[in-house]
């Protein structure tokens, strides 16, 4: 009884404090408030939070609930930010804390792994593509199995992804939310001045694929006046392009990895891509919004740089839709990232970072906090002038939340991400460049090197591949 009071009392405050919080899983963005009407939770939901966290109820008084987090960024609040929902449940509800142990974006790794060698006390790491086999094999984390419950109603729409990235027979990944989708940003005004038609309305006739993306950007180019420089595309295309097919360069049947680079859906893809860059209808030059200027069709990149694609094309009438879809293909796959952490290997606090997860799976699910989460990204961002600098539409903010749903678009992992160095490492030279780099844009970007066709890539990387797959199944058996 003296626990449900104690659970109750929490709630109750919960009420008056969650209009304006942030996301629970990532890295913390710039603190905002907003004064809202209190939020209730009812009975349903207070029993669900209960039975979500029951490692609360069964666990004595004196077990240890403090997870020590090691990261770049702090959970904790700063900077006179509220705590987030998923904090505040976990701390509140289920009597943890969080205490942040520092990294840099250098050193994580590597301090990670001396940690867990000098077997010091780290519960908690950030998801990351290393993670999963790389990361596991190298004895850096520990299965989450025992401390989530995945049966839960709360995981139904992320239980296949779970799936996705069961490995050895254990999920060492459990992704409470899916985010950063790589989507296309356009101009409705832009469309409307070039005859073309609006890509939403074709994604919601099933009509927006390759074919339509290809054809609207040689119609904008072939268009231009004269002296005038169009691009049909700009941003981060190559890599949603190929995930767009729901194919992946790495399978993997549960036992074993095998090499999948000769894929036709791949191939059609890398195709579309020399298409693309051969008709000169794609700008590798980085912009971190939609450009005011007319000279561009198409802009990919993740959602954080809708708002200010917004206010910087206030006549614009800016949208966004996901990837198109290839066109032998009923689904629309998208590349996402997914929000999710990691319990570090030799942890004596699993139930606590088992809690924690699914912490912030509760602030997904739960309609009250995602009424707030809504009112909170609405807010206008402005400068210090009173300028708008930041700000999204509610109808881009509802449009955008459907993605999310996995009866509509589904997510892709390719394992090659999380296979090392050789299949995964990001620089500007195609000689050096991983596998899975030179896979999603050496074509469309075209480093030094790089190969006039998708055929000579590929025969040029598949023994790579070859090879590590190979040493990764040696380590499953």
């Amino acid at each position: 009884m003296k626990k449900m009071k104690r659970v109750l009392a929490a709630l109750s405050v919960l009420c008056t404090a969650l209009a304006a919080t942030a996301c629970g899983g990532g890295e913390s963005s710039e603190g905002r408030t907003k004064e809202t009407d209190d939020i209730t939770i009812d009975a349903e939901q207070i029993g669900g939070i209960l039975d979500s966290l029951k490692e609360y109820q069964n666990a004595p008084d004196s077990e240890d609930k403090t997870i020590c987090w090691l990261s770049v960024y702090d959970l904790n609040p700063k900077n006179n930010q509220d705590r987030s929902v998923a904090l505040t449940l976990f701390e509140d509800v289920y009597g943890g804390k969080i205490k942040w142990i520092t990294t840099t974006s250098d050193t994580k790794f590597d301090d990670l792994a001396n940690h867990i060698n000098s077997g010091d006390q780290i519960d908690m790491f950030p998801y990351e593509w290393d993670a999963v086999p790389n990361g596991v094999t190298k004895g850096m984390y520990d299965p989450l199995d025992s401390y989530v419950d995945l049966s839960s109603p709360i995981w139904n729409d992320m239980r296949d992804y779970a799936e996705t990235y069961r490995f050895d027979s254990h999920y060492y990944v459990i992704p409470y939310a899916v985010s950063d989708p790589l989507a296309i940003t356009y101009s409705r005004t832009l469309m409307q001045e070039e005859g073309l038609k609006d890509p939403y309305e074709l994604y919601q006739k099933g009509e927006w694929t390759w074919n339509t993306f290809l054809d609207m950007m040689k119609q904008f180019v072939s268009n231009a006046e004269e002296g005038e420089q169009r691009y049909g595309a700009r941003g981060w295309f190559g890599q949603a392009i190929v995930q767009s097919t729901g194919d992946t360069v790495i399978h993997y049947d549960g036992k074993q990895f095998s090499n999948n680079i000769m894929s036709a859906d791949i191939e059609r893809a890398e195709l579309l891509q020399e298409q693309i860059k051969n008709l000169g209808l794609y700008d590798s030059t980085w912009y971190s919004y939609f450009p005011e200027d007319g000279s561009t069709l198409f802009y990919g990149m993740a959602p954080w740089s809708l708002g200010e694609s917004n206010a910087k094309n206030p006549d614009g009438d800016i949208f966004v839709v996901p990837f198109p879809k290839d066109p032998e293909s009923d689904t629309y796959y998208l590349n996402m990232n997914y929000g999710a952490n990691m319990l570090v290997k030799n942890s004596k606090r699993g139930n606590a970072v088992g809690a924690y997860i699914t912490c912030c799976r509760l602030e997904q699910v739960v309609e009250e906090y995602q009424k707030a989460a809504k009112e909170k990204a609405l807010i206008q961002e402005k400068n210090a002038q009173g300028k708008v600098t930041r700000f999204l539409t509610e109808e881009q903010y509802d449009f955008m939340q459907t993605w999310y749903d996995p009866a509509k678009i589904r997510c892709v992992f390719d394992f090659g991400y999380g296979m090392g160095p050789l299949m995964y490492h990001e620089t500007y030279d195609y000689n050096t460049r991983g596998v899975m780099d030179n896979v999603a844009d050496a074509l469309l970007i075209n480093y030094e090197g790089t190969p006039d066709t998708w055929a000579e890539i590929r025969s040029q990387w598949s023994s790579v591949v070859d090879t590590v797959v190979a040493d990764y199944n040696k380590k499953l058996q």
